[in-house]
């Protein structure tokens, strides 16, 4: 089994690299990913997730990583809205095309980009190629993992639908706006501590204060 970081040392560098996935992850820089990835696929409690999150994962962390290196600050979130965008299946072609400018004019190559964006196939691939992976007979999403994936895929689906909406009244004549962004920021405030917190910093914390106070 590879050990972590090993994709950016020497001969097992260049082993990574005859795989896709491999390949973006010295390219791009993404550091120990390839052990982020293997952790959550073998995982066989609430860190589990499947190939398909695990695709969505690795790509929305190389668009963050190339918005980064552009000099972009980005937001909780806005690299998976504007995944979503770039991605998602009911996007509308304009929110799409929208989403490309808006990283073009930040200097980023889309199409490169997109190019790097892998599937779960080749995450599979890799795993068990490359770093020598099996997943536990009762591998899935489940958990914190699910509940964490349903939010942000509802908050992705909410910003798209927002976009789409306003795109086509700008496009009608019927609203005045210029080049936009759409941002969805949940927040969460438990009435017993005051603890208020983004979905994200919820799940990353494990909670809110109630536990500490005493």
């Amino acid at each position: 089994m590879a050990e972590e970081g090993d994709e950016n040392v020497g001969g097992a560098g260049e082993r990574h690299r005859q795989s896709k996935v491999g390949r973006v992850i010295i390219d791009r820089d993404l550091g120990d990913i390839g052990a982020a990835l293997e952790h959550h696929w073998t995982a066989e409690d609430q860190e589990s997730m499947s190939l398909r999150t695990l695709a969505d994962f690795f790509n929305q962390r190389v668009l963050r990583g190339a918005m980064e290196d552009a000099g972009m600050q980005v937001l909780d979130g806005e690299a998976e809205n504007l995944y979503e965008l770039l991605t998602g299946d009911d996007v509308s072609g304009g929110s799409r095309v929208q989403a490309k400018r808006r990283l073009e004019r930040e200097g980023l190559d889309v199409g490169a980009l997109m190019s790097d964006f892998v599937s779960h196939q080749a995450v599979h691939t890799y795993l068990t190629k490359y770093r020598g992976a099996s997943a536990p007979a009762s591998n899935g999403t489940t958990g914190t993992d699910s509940e964490r994936i349903t939010i942000q895929r509802l908050r992705n689906r909410l910003a798209a639908v927002v976009t789409n909406s306003l795109t086509s009244l700008r496009s009608k004549g019927q609203l005045t706006l210029g080049e936009f962004d759409v941002f969805v920021n949940i927040q969460i405030r438990c009435d017993d501590c005051g603890t208020q917190l983004t979905v994200s910093e919820l799940f990353e914390t494990g909670g809110c204060e109630c536990d500490r106070v005493e």
